[in-house]
């Protein structure tokens, strides 16, 4: 591949991992505030906004891991205030899958969507 076809050639989406062990944890890092839903992943590398991502979720008491495709919404940086932990949140695509996606997340997190506890992200 010549450089200039490289230097246009479209970046491969970043894979990232999140399992959430329990209820607490999926509230901590789920998004309710975006419209397709969304999930806040820690991690320490670098991500621009915009910018294409896979999560493979692992729900608590979910045998297998959800494929979702997203885009990085919200970037919180090392050291943040509040000693939020450093990461993306990434907005799930709008599909049939990610609707189901975030129906599932809702209905395990219940009541406790109403909370006013602090998350990951706000």
């Amino acid at each position: 591949m010549s450089p200039a076809a490289a230097a246009s050639a479209t970046p491969k989406p970043s894979v990232l991992q999140l399992a959430l062990p329990d209820q607490n944890a999926l509230y901590a890092a789920y998004m309710p505030m975006l419209a397709q839903g969304g999930v806040f992943v820690p991690t320490q590398r670098s991500f621009c906004l915009g910018e294409n991502a896979y999560v493979l979720l692992q729900l608590p008491d979910e045998p297998r891991p959800y494929t979702v495709a997203g885009k990085v919404v919200w970037v919180t940086p090392a050291q943040a205030a509040g000693n939020r932990p450093q990461g993306i949140g990434v907005q799930f695509a709008k599909s049939a899958e990610s609707a189901a996606l975030k129906r599932k997340i809702e209905e395990l997190l219940g009541a406790l969507l109403a909370s006013d506890r602090p998350t990951h992200s706000i």
